[in-house]
């Protein structure tokens, strides 16, 4: 497997990677080809990184995505995706480690990645955050294969919450990690 910038000839199947992937997830996120392309398009902008896996067979099986911020100080991980007959087999982290060594090599100190809970697969989904959000973060737990745990395994840490970000019931956990 490699991992390369992507290309435009590839949007097409990265973003049919994207729409299957979301689709039975509750996640309202890119429901359609056109929507999941305007991503990648959008991803191929000047000054961001957008890399996608091959495998041997020269097919896509995996993209991630990433926006500058802070002057390039922090990079926003957006999106992560990899195709579903090739998730738990190391795509994932092969992403993210390449992902951080181009953030690495563009001077960036920090990754913040936002890891949404739309549809109540950690504590903190379902539930009215306030008061005591704090306290409610602190106490986190996973209940479906939230991806907060793929992220805390590769060093990822719990940095804060949105609550309600994606409507009530429905926060945003925040999480981030030193690089560089």
């Amino acid at each position: 497997m490699k991992i390369v910038d992507v290309s435009p000839e590839r949007t097409r199947a990265i973003a049919e990677i994207l729409v299957d992937a979301f689709r039975d997830t509750g996640s309202p996120a890119w429901p359609t080809i056109e929507d999941a392309t305007a991503e990648v398009m959008e991803s191929l902008e000047p000054g961001r990184i957008s890399r996608i896996a091959i495998d041997a067979g020269d097919a896509a099986v995996g993209w991630i995505g990433g926006i500058p911020e802070y002057e390039g100080s922090v990079w926003e991980l957006h999106p992560l995706v990899v195709r579903r007959d090739r998730q738990r087999h190391g795509v994932g982290r092969l992403l993210v480690a390449d992902f951080e060594n181009e953030v690495a090599k563009r001077g960036g100190h920090t990754i913040l990645v936002g890891t949404d809970d739309e549809n109540c697969r950690t504590t903190l989904g379902g539930v009215d955050l306030y008061p005591d959000v704090l306290e409610k973060l602190r106490a986190i737990e996973n209940r479906a294969s939230h991806p907060f745990e793929f992220y805390r395994k590769l060093g990822y840490e719990v940095v804060g919450v949105i609550p309600d970000a994606n409507g009530f019931g429905k926060p945003d956990i925040l999480m981030a990690k030193r690089i560089g």
